[in-house]
């Protein structure tokens, strides 16, 4: 059963890196995938109702990131209705490739501090289009966005979901992994953007230059209050769950209700045309819902390889033949480009216990860090990835070709330097 779970997952992460080889669409691949895990899991298991409740408990986390995504996007496609970006992109005058370059990593490294990876990452990606009319280049800048996005979210417990799983579960704490991380986020970061500045040059396009003489679609009032309150809602959603102590989906999707009244209040006497395109509706037929099945199925996959505790044995294993900490911790960065690094450090939380490693030992710092920033390495390796993959349609291959090489320079610069900082100042 193990053996055939496994065969069936990497058949099924070969149908999507080579998507556009086949011409079958990597949604397809990831949902056929992921219930064929669960499929095989439960003919080969007597306790069926046990298999049964597993697949329950799991689709109630990934319920939960599905609708987090789904309201984030929404959210993101009512601002670009009201033309909300246009606020922003007005204000970066720039069409230096490199100086544009260095500015959008930069917002989206603080931004995905604040907010998370996820999010942020459909914000800038939105943003960018607004931006680059160039595809090609404009990839480049995605690309960027994805290590920016995920080296920021990396430093803060709640910037990305195992940060925020290693904060809840009592192994990290806010202020140490805000010291501890922030300078290897940043190298993680700055190596790549460095390297690729030197790729850049001359300018570029600027779309937002282009559409200043068109008929304004919104007022500056409607524009800077429905970008306000996006932001603010995208913001108070840690707020609320610590206030709460409710999931982040469910701050998301009451900050996306306030969002639906108020837009229903400021286009309230406009003629249904007018209104309907920019209202909460419109904007949800507007989400891409293949990536968003695409994000079920790979997720749905991940959990069967959890639930047969085959991620558990595979760090057990590691920590068996391997020995040493720090090659342990990188491989499973490493390992998180391309398994979902959730359930990997879900499984690592479960081998190493508080009293191993007590709360911000260097092993769970560096744990945050790898795991946060590993995913980079693949388009597919993280929840930021992903929303990229699907919002913009780049290939597995081109980001292996263009854009892998940066993250694995990016990832062992920022790991190295978290080693030598815990070498020359001591570990937690």
């Amino acid at each position: 059963m193990y053996i055939l779970i496994t065969i069936t997952f990497i058949l099924g992460y070969v149908a999507i890196a080579f998507e556009h080889a086949i011409k079958i669409n990597k949604t397809a691949s990831a949902l056929i995938t992921g219930v064929l895990c669960w499929v095989i899991y439960i003919m080969g298991n007597s306790d069926t109702n046990l298999v049964s409740q597993q697949l329950y408990e799991h689709f109630g986390q990934i319920s939960s990131i599905l609708f987090f995504l789904l309201s984030a996007m929404a959210i993101v496609e009512l601002i670009d209705a009201h033309d909300g970006f246009e606020v922003i992109t007005s204000k970066i005058k720039t069409t230096d490739q490199r100086k544009l370059l260095w500015i959008i990593s930069f917002v989206t490294f603080f931004l995905s501090a604040v907010l998370d990876n996820l999010t942020t990452t459909i914000v800038m990606v939105s943003l960018l289009r607004k931006l680059i009319t160039n595809k090609e280049k404009r990839m480049f800048f995605i690309g960027m966005v994805v290590i920016a996005a995920n080296a920021g979210g990396a430093w803060t417990p709640i910037g990305d979901v195992t940060t925020t799983m290693l904060w809840i579960g009592g192994q990290i704490t806010t202020g140490n992994i805000m010291i501890e991380l922030f300078i290897p986020s940043m190298i993680c970061l700055v190596i790549p953007l460095i390297i690729l500045s030197f790729r850049m040059n001359g300018k570029i396009e600027n779309s937002q230059l282009i559409e200043t003489n068109a008929i304004d679609k919104t007022s500056n009032y409607e524009r800077n209050l429905v970008l306000g309150l996006g932001i603010v809602v995208l913001i108070s959603v840690p707020v609320f769950k610590t206030v709460t102590n409710l999931p982040p989906f469910m701050g998301i999707l009451f900050g996306l209700g306030i969002l639906w009244v108020a837009t229903e209040i400021i286009h309230r006497n406009k003629n249904d045309a007018d209104k309907d395109v920019h209202s909460v509706v419109f904007a949800l037929r507007k989400v891409d819902v293949p990536s968003v099945l695409f994000f079920l199925g790979i997720l749905v996959a991940i959990s069967a390889l959890e639930s047969t505790h085959m991620l558990a044995d595979l760090a057990g294993y590691m920590d068996r033949t391997i020995g040493n900490l720090n090659i342990i911790v990188i491989s499973i960065g490493l390992l998180s480009a391309i398994i979902d690094n959730v359930p990997l450090v879900a499984a690592t939380m479960g081998m190493y216990d508080i009293q191993t490693f007590p709360t911000d030992h260097y092993f769970w710092l560096f744990i945050a860090y790898c795991a946060g920033t590993g995913g980079s390495c693949l388009i597919i390796g993280s929840a930021a990835g992903v929303a990229a993959m699907g919002m913009e349609k780049i290939e597995f291959w081109w980001y292996v070709k263009k854009i892998t090489l940066l993250a694995l320079l990016g990832y062992f610069a920022g790991a190295f330097a978290f080693i030598a900082q815990h070498y020359f100042f001591g570990s937690a």
